[in-house]
């Protein structure tokens, strides 16, 4: 019965390593000068645009072929590391492009629970213009969305519909 513990305690904690990974490429290299040529069409439009294809997709291929490869050359740990990285991916698409970006089919927006504080936050990350000033870079972790809220009025960065548009989803 413990044979299954330890790639268990693999794979999960590189979900949780890959949380941190991906709010650390995510704030500083995507949101900095060597990323966001890429990152930057993930911001650049509007809600109803987001279906096809982006530039900024380009980062779940290389994450998944880091994974493929890991998959392909390891076994033994590395391979259940592998399936840890592939478990985020799956996590990833489905709160990010599926849930917040609605880059599917369903058209959903949670109202209450995790699912609507995931939703919020990445909204709120993308209540600013362009890379600097930001807030909320984790897609699992989501801070409280009124103390992102405040991070962003205090820098000075919450674009005036934002803010607008999120009291009145607040009244939801």
């Amino acid at each position: 019965m413990s044979g299954w513990l330890v790639p268990l305690g693999i794979v999960v904690a590189t979900v949780a390593v890959m949380e941190l990974t991906a709010y650390s490429v995510h704030r500083w290299i995507m949101h900095g000068p060597l990323g966001w040529g890429w990152h930057k069409s993930h911001h650049d439009h509007t809600d109803e645009d987001h279906s096809g294809f982006e530039k900024n997709d380009l980062y779940g291929i290389v994450f998944a072929v880091i994974a493929a490869a890991l998959f392909a050359f390891s076994d033994g740990w590395l391979w259940w590391v592998a399936v840890g990285m592939t478990c985020y991916g799956i996590i990833y698409l489905f709160l990010h492009d599926c849930l917040v970006h609605q880059r599917w089919p369903f058209r959903r927006i949670p109202r209450k629970g995790y699912l609507r504080r995931v939703y919020q936050a990445h909204r709120l990350h993308h209540a600013v213009e362009g890379r600097d000033g930001c807030v909320s870079f984790g897609f699992i972790y989501a801070p409280r969305p009124d103390k992102l809220k405040q991070q962003l009025r205090e820098a000075g960065t919450l674009k005036r519909e934002a803010a607008s548009d999120d009291r009145a989803a607040d009244r939801t």
